[in-house]
């Protein structure tokens, strides 16, 4: 059950390609959105969801917050996307 649930989480392209980008560190959501190419309203949207799922955990700094992945199961196979698919992207 719990696979099947990260894979449905994973499945969007939006979660996908944060979850990526956080498989490299700590981000707040200006960064994740200049990263990602995704408009604020989707982003939060997506960011909720993946909270909701508790993919993703955050920490607040003053007015900023900023998201990292909460999942040892989820980071195991982000990382594995990352190196076939992202790291390849940003050469």
């Amino acid at each position: 059950m719990q696979a099947s649930q990260l894979l449905k989480s994973l499945s969007h392209p939006d979660r996908l390609l944060l979850l990526c980008q956080l498989t490299q560190g700590e981000f707040c959501v200006s960064e994740l959105e200049n990263l990602v190419g995704v408009g604020q309203p989707s982003l939060s949207q997506q960011l909720g969801i993946l909270r909701k799922d508790e993919l993703v955990k955050t920490r607040r700094d003053g007015k900023q917050v900023y998201y990292s992945i909460a999942s040892d199961d989820a980071f195991a196979v982000l990382q594995l996307l990352y190196e076939r698919f992202c790291a390849k992207t940003a050469e």
